[in-house]
């Protein structure tokens, strides 16, 4: 379906939302403006729909999240069914099954055997878990991060994100074990308390960055001459998103860590930190007080919803998908990027974006560019539209 515009954009409802919302919510969180935001209702593959009931094509797939569309069948379905059975577990102490199968999977689909996993809530607490075991298996606290990078704003993820904007009201609170190289290049010798590598293999929120071909497989390299652990944070660029399972495979590169989360549970909110179990296997057997774990660690419906994802991207192999339409796009547009995670330079991204809400489309700006993520169901006559508008405002 395409957009069929009902009401001026935003609509009175979302309009009104929009002002009550301002007399509850911290006023740092939604940004609301003459044209900003509209109010989401209900949502299904690449459409979504507001309070007003005006229909919108979704370039953004919800922050990267609805890689398999929005309200898919099969985890609606199996978020029903696990809701009907049981919600909530105690997942240090007294799990349910689909954890186990679940972290099986992820150990299939990342290291293929021989490794283990911690299950987080976000993306940022899965960087941070990776943190963690990065120092407990080297003794050494110090990280190399990059300039562009975001991984998160819980203080040990913030500290490794290096963008200002986010770290300035917290300098002072932060510690101070992470140094940031430029992106793309190999750092020099490390300082002898450094004990990690933390990378985005593409970056997102910087821009949509793809990095030399020779930067991941250096860095690997790298962090075997020193003895540092590689981790990856894929949280953006994982299940899919750039026409391989994860981004590392388009250069063949193994991580010790690797973090993923968005896309993995089709909405729903899970990530984990998935690892070799000689760097994982580092931390202490627990003695019945877990040192690093969470109330809502494995749920059981964000493992079942998750199950059921992964199985749509297995079945209506997606990250083939993924690859054909980014290269529909290329053709088309001169962005940058791979797979559906795609950046468009413009010289003012976030008015362009403004301008697409008022045409039905929904999208976001990555850094200096706007970003092109949608579902990665999305169909050619759906990313023709898009195409087609995106032309004629950047004329």
């Amino acid at each position: 379906m395409l957009p069929k515009l009902l009401t001026k954009i935003p609509g009175p409802r979302s309009r009104t939302l929009a002002r009550k919302l301002r007399r509850y919510e911290s006023r740092n969180i939604t940004f609301i403006s003459k044209h900003w935001p509209v109010f989401w209702e209900r949502a299904t593959g690449a459409n979504v729909w507001d309070a007003d009931d005006n229909r919108y094509l979704d370039l953004t797939a919800a922050f990267g999240v609805a890689s398999v569309g929005h309200g898919n069948p099969q985890v609606v379905a199996a978020l029903r069914q696990q809701a009907g059975r049981l919600i909530h577990a105690m997942g240090d102490v007294h799990p349910n099954e689909l954890k186990l199968k679940l972290a099986r999977e992820l150990v299939a689909l990342t290291f293929r055997r021989n490794a283990r996993v911690i299950f987080a809530n976000t993306g940022t607490e899965a960087v941070e878990a990776a943190l963690k075991t990065a120092a407990i298996h080297t003794g050494r606290p110090g990280v190399i991060a990059f300039t562009g990078a975001y991984h998160g704003l819980a203080y040990g993820a913030l500290a490794a994100t290096e963008r200002n904007h986010f770290r300035q009201p917290f300098e002072k609170q932060l510690g101070n074990f992470v140094t940031h190289h430029r992106y793309g290049e190999i750092p020099g010798q490390p300082p002898k308390n450094y004990g990690a590598v933390l990378v985005e293999p593409i970056q997102g929120r910087a821009g949509i960055v793809v990095p030399p071909d020779n930067f991941l497989p250096g860095l690997r390299r790298y962090c075997d001459r020193h003895g540092l652990v590689l981790i990856f944070d894929e949280i953006y660029t994982g299940f899919c998103r750039t026409g391989r399972w994860f981004a590392s495979e388009h250069w063949k590169v193994t991580p010790d860590l690797i973090c993923i989360g968005k896309g993995m549970a089709g909405g729903f909110p899970l990530a984990a930190c998935v690892g070799r179990a000689p760097v994982m296997d580092s931390w202490p057997a627990s003695d019945g007080e877990a040192i690093h774990t969470s109330t809502f660690l494995g749920n059981p419906l964000g493992c079942a919803a998750a199950l059921a994802a992964i199985g749509e991207m297995k079945r209506q192999k997606l990250a083939k998908r993924a690859a054909q339409l980014g290269a529909y796009i290329q053709a088309h547009l001169p962005v940058r990027g791979k797979g559906l995670m795609l950046g468009l330079p413009v010289a003012n991204p976030a008015r362009l974006c403004e301008q697409l809400l008022q045409r039905g489309i929904l999208a976001l700006p990555e850094g200096d560019v706007l970003g092109l993520t949608p579902p990665l169901t999305i169909t050619r006559r759906q990313l023709d539209f898009a195409i087609a508008n995106i032309i004629e405002l950047c004329r």
